[in-house]
């Protein structure tokens, strides 16, 4: 790691130690899902932003709850509906009693957004979230406003029930750094989840992080060390996902309409160094971009028609191109 190698592993072996502590304090609350907790955290340390896939009652709302209350920040939810207008998310000018205006700020400005059922509000509206995800700032009234570091929004669409919903647009799919896929729990994880749920049995969460540390994790994210053989294997992974380069392969050219774009390469690097890091390595491999690959490319490919007929999702695809 660059400037000073011994803070920095000093860091990263408390990202390690928080890390484990993170996931001990959620596992109060999310029996099982380990793999989505894992990831929700390191989209965090990614300075990302995540969406959450799975039908109703999978607890999706829940654990970003819970995520929420183990880190000292602020926290607001936004429930997405057909009629939610932009200003509802952003925020607008009121007058006061003195007839002055001023701005009163929406639920955006926090520093964990929940968006949820976030594909049941018109694109208008979801245009609005797209501004504060890619710029960290919003506008109203011609006038820019910053948004509070850090900040991510965490957003759950559910899967199945698609009547009165708005698809996501390939420019707002694209600005997760991870499309997480919420699967049922196994038979052992539910019987634990129902004792749970059904009892008097209510845990009590302690904070782990502030807004300072998650920073500091982030910055050190930023600056861990990759081999140039490990950022070749992931640009190649990439270009495998498009037909006209070299690389694409027989399943690329049948079932792929567009592939992934430069930011899934970025995205799968930094995602990388962040799961070495929790795995108490200072230095990402192959193996670390495999692990993450379906959740960061899952929503930047675009199936054609006969993969949808043949029923070859896109995580049978990217496996096969892994």
């Amino acid at each position: 790691m660059s400037t000073s190698p011994s803070s920095e592993v000093g860091l990263a072996n408390q990202l390690f130690d928080d890390y484990k502590r993170l996931h001990q304090e959620i596992s109060k609350v999310i029996v099982g899902q380990d793999t989505i907790v894992q990831q929700t955290l390191m989209a965090i340390f990614c300075q990302g932003h995540c969406l959450l896939v799975g039908v109703p009652g999978l607890a999706k709302t829940l654990l970003i709850n819970t995520i929420a209350t183990t880190l000292d920040i602020s926290y607001k939810r936004i429930q997405f509906t057909p009629d939610l207008m932009p200003s509802d998310i952003v925020g607008s000018d009121s007058l006061d009693e003195n007839r002055r205006i001023h701005f009163v700020p929406g639920p955006i400005f926090a520093n964990i957004v929940l968006a949820d059922e976030i594909n049941r509000t018109p694109p208008k509206t979801q245009s609005a979230l797209l501004e504060a995800m890619q710029e960290y700032a919003v506008t109203v009234g011609g006038k820019r406003m910053p948004l509070e570091k850090p900040f991510f929004v965490l957003a759950t669409q559910n899967p199945i029930e698609q009547e009165g919903t708005y698809p996501l647009p390939e420019a707002q799919l694209d600005r997760f750094l991870f499309n997480l896929i919420v699967d049922y729990p196994n038979y052992t994880d539910e019987i634990s989840i129902v004792k749970n749920t059904t009892s008097d049995y209510k845990p009590q969460l302690k904070a782990i992080l502030n807004a300072e540390k998650i920073q500091a994790y982030q910055q050190l994210v930023r600056k861990v060390p990759v081999s140039d053989n490990v950022v070749e294997y992931a640009v190649k992974l990439v270009h495998k996902t498009r037909k006209g380069s070299e690389w694409a392969s027989e399943i690329t050219k049948k079932y792929i309409e567009w592939g992934a774009g430069p930011r899934a390469s970025q995205s799968l690097i930094v995602a990388a160094k962040c799961h070495a890091l929790l795995q108490g390595k200072y230095s990402p491999d192959i193996e670390d971009v495999q692990q993450i690959a379906l959740p960061v490319l899952r929503h930047r490919i675009v199936r054609n028609f006969k993969a949808e007929a043949e029923g070859m999702t896109t995580d049978r695809i990217i496996q096969q191109l892994l």
